[in-house]
Protein backbone atom coordinates (compact mmCIF):
# COMPACT_ATOMS: atom_id res chain seq x y z
CA UNK A 1 0.00 0.00 0.00
CA UNK A 2 1.09 3.52 -0.98
CA UNK A 3 -0.60 6.77 0.29
CA UNK A 4 0.03 10.51 0.65
CA UNK A 5 0.73 11.13 5.00
CA UNK A 6 -2.03 13.17 6.55
CA UNK A 7 -0.90 16.63 7.97
CA UNK A 8 -0.47 15.20 11.57
CA UNK A 9 1.69 12.19 10.49
CA UNK A 10 4.03 14.43 8.12
CA UNK A 11 4.12 16.93 11.20
CA UNK A 12 5.08 14.01 13.59
CA UNK A 13 7.29 12.39 10.93
CA UNK A 14 9.22 16.08 11.26
CA UNK A 15 8.87 16.39 15.09
CA UNK A 16 10.15 12.93 15.85
CA UNK A 17 13.33 13.11 13.60
CA UNK A 18 16.57 15.67 13.95
CA UNK A 19 18.05 14.63 10.83
CA UNK A 20 17.33 15.82 7.39
CA UNK A 21 18.53 16.28 3.55
CA UNK A 22 18.73 20.14 2.95
CA UNK A 23 18.74 20.93 -0.91
CA UNK A 24 19.29 23.91 -2.44
CA UNK A 25 20.54 25.52 -5.71
CA UNK A 26 24.02 27.69 -5.88
CA UNK A 27 25.03 28.26 -9.57
CA UNK A 28 22.23 26.97 -11.32
CA UNK A 29 23.13 23.28 -9.81
CA UNK A 30 20.95 21.68 -7.12
CA UNK A 31 22.82 20.52 -3.84
CA UNK A 32 21.57 17.94 -0.95
CA UNK A 33 23.50 17.95 2.08
CA UNK A 34 22.51 16.45 5.61
CA UNK A 35 21.41 18.57 8.40
CA UNK A 36 20.77 18.67 12.00
CA UNK A 37 17.43 20.59 12.38
CA UNK A 38 14.00 20.94 14.98
CA UNK A 39 10.77 21.24 13.77
CA UNK A 40 8.97 23.84 15.47
CA UNK A 41 5.53 23.08 15.37
CA UNK A 42 4.47 26.39 16.83
CA UNK A 43 5.81 28.71 14.09
CA UNK A 44 5.90 25.71 11.45
CA UNK A 45 9.06 26.63 10.80
CA UNK A 46 12.61 24.39 10.16
CA UNK A 47 15.31 25.84 12.71
CA UNK A 48 18.98 24.92 11.84
CA UNK A 49 22.96 26.28 12.18
CA UNK A 50 25.49 25.66 9.98
CA UNK A 51 29.41 27.09 9.71
CA UNK A 52 30.13 30.20 7.21
CA UNK A 53 30.07 28.42 3.76
CA UNK A 54 28.93 26.82 0.59
CA UNK A 55 25.34 26.68 1.66
CA UNK A 56 24.66 29.15 3.42
CA UNK A 57 26.57 31.92 0.55
CA UNK A 58 24.28 29.75 -1.57
CA UNK A 59 20.69 30.17 0.34
CA UNK A 60 21.43 33.92 1.09
CA UNK A 61 21.63 34.09 -2.96
CA UNK A 62 18.93 31.83 -3.33
CA UNK A 63 16.51 31.73 -0.55
CA UNK A 64 14.17 28.55 -2.02
CA UNK A 65 15.01 25.27 -0.04
CA UNK A 66 13.50 22.24 0.83
CA UNK A 67 14.35 19.76 3.07
CA UNK A 68 13.79 15.91 3.00
CA UNK A 69 13.10 13.67 6.48
CA UNK A 70 12.41 9.96 5.88
CA UNK A 71 12.31 6.78 8.10
CA UNK A 72 13.21 3.63 6.39
CA UNK A 73 12.40 0.10 7.19
CA UNK A 74 12.61 -1.64 4.27
CA UNK A 75 12.47 -0.81 0.85
CA UNK A 76 8.47 -1.80 1.15
CA UNK A 77 7.84 -0.06 4.25
CA UNK A 78 8.82 3.56 4.53
CA UNK A 79 7.78 7.39 4.89
CA UNK A 80 9.19 10.16 3.63
CA UNK A 81 8.35 14.27 4.18
CA UNK A 82 9.45 17.22 1.73
CA UNK A 83 9.07 20.21 2.95
CA UNK A 84 9.53 23.48 0.85
CA UNK A 85 10.34 26.79 2.00
CA UNK A 86 12.86 29.95 2.32
CA UNK A 87 16.01 30.49 3.99
CA UNK A 88 15.99 33.08 6.67
CA UNK A 89 18.88 34.74 8.60
CA UNK A 90 19.47 35.63 12.23
CA UNK A 91 21.55 37.94 13.98
CA UNK A 92 22.29 39.01 17.28
CA UNK A 93 20.18 38.22 20.23
CA UNK A 94 17.31 36.63 17.65
CA UNK A 95 19.77 34.11 16.78
CA UNK A 96 20.67 33.11 19.85
CA UNK A 97 17.03 32.85 20.88
CA UNK A 98 16.60 30.37 17.70
CA UNK A 99 19.96 28.45 18.98
CA UNK A 100 18.41 27.80 22.21
CA UNK A 101 15.04 26.71 20.76
CA UNK A 102 16.95 24.64 18.85
CA UNK A 103 19.06 23.16 20.92
CA UNK A 104 16.24 22.15 23.34
CA UNK A 105 13.91 21.00 20.57
CA UNK A 106 16.68 18.65 19.58
CA UNK A 107 17.33 17.33 23.07
CA UNK A 108 13.81 17.32 23.59
CA UNK A 109 13.02 14.73 20.43
CA UNK A 110 16.63 12.52 21.77
CA UNK A 111 15.14 12.16 25.26
CA UNK A 112 11.15 11.36 23.76
CA UNK A 113 12.65 8.93 20.49
CA UNK A 114 16.17 7.87 21.42
CA UNK A 115 15.84 7.10 25.23
CA UNK A 116 19.13 9.59 25.33
CA UNK A 117 19.27 12.18 27.85
CA UNK A 118 21.27 14.54 26.14
CA UNK A 119 22.13 17.57 27.84
CA UNK A 120 24.71 19.47 25.53
CA UNK A 121 24.29 20.73 21.88
CA UNK A 122 27.47 19.15 21.11
CA UNK A 123 26.31 15.68 22.36
CA UNK A 124 24.40 15.79 18.80
CA UNK A 125 25.40 18.59 16.74
CA UNK A 126 29.11 19.19 15.73
CA UNK A 127 31.17 22.38 16.26
CA UNK A 128 31.56 23.83 12.70
CA UNK A 129 31.96 26.96 12.96
CA UNK A 130 35.52 28.35 13.07
CA UNK A 131 34.80 31.95 14.30
CA UNK A 132 32.80 31.08 17.38
CA UNK A 133 29.39 32.42 15.55
CA UNK A 134 27.24 29.98 13.86
CA UNK A 135 25.25 30.80 11.39
CA UNK A 136 21.47 30.58 12.66
CA UNK A 137 18.78 30.38 10.31
CA UNK A 138 15.42 28.47 9.71
CA UNK A 139 12.96 27.70 7.07
CA UNK A 140 10.07 29.26 6.87
CA UNK A 141 7.86 26.23 5.25
CA UNK A 142 5.41 27.02 2.18
CA UNK A 143 4.45 23.15 1.78
CA UNK A 144 4.80 19.57 3.07
CA UNK A 145 4.01 16.60 1.20
CA UNK A 146 4.62 13.09 2.16
CA UNK A 147 4.47 9.62 1.19
CA UNK A 148 4.06 6.49 3.27
CA UNK A 149 4.52 2.88 1.55
CA UNK A 150 3.96 -0.54 3.79
CA UNK A 151 3.75 -3.76 2.64
CA UNK A 152 1.05 -6.01 3.98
Amino acid sequence: MRRNLELKEQAELLSNNYIGRLGYISAASPYVVPITYYYDPGSNTIISYSGEGHKVKAMRKNPAVALEVDEVTSINNWKSVLVHGSFEEFKGIDAKQQLHLFSDGVKSVLNRTKELKARFLSEFSSKIYADGHPVVFRINIDEITGKLRQSG
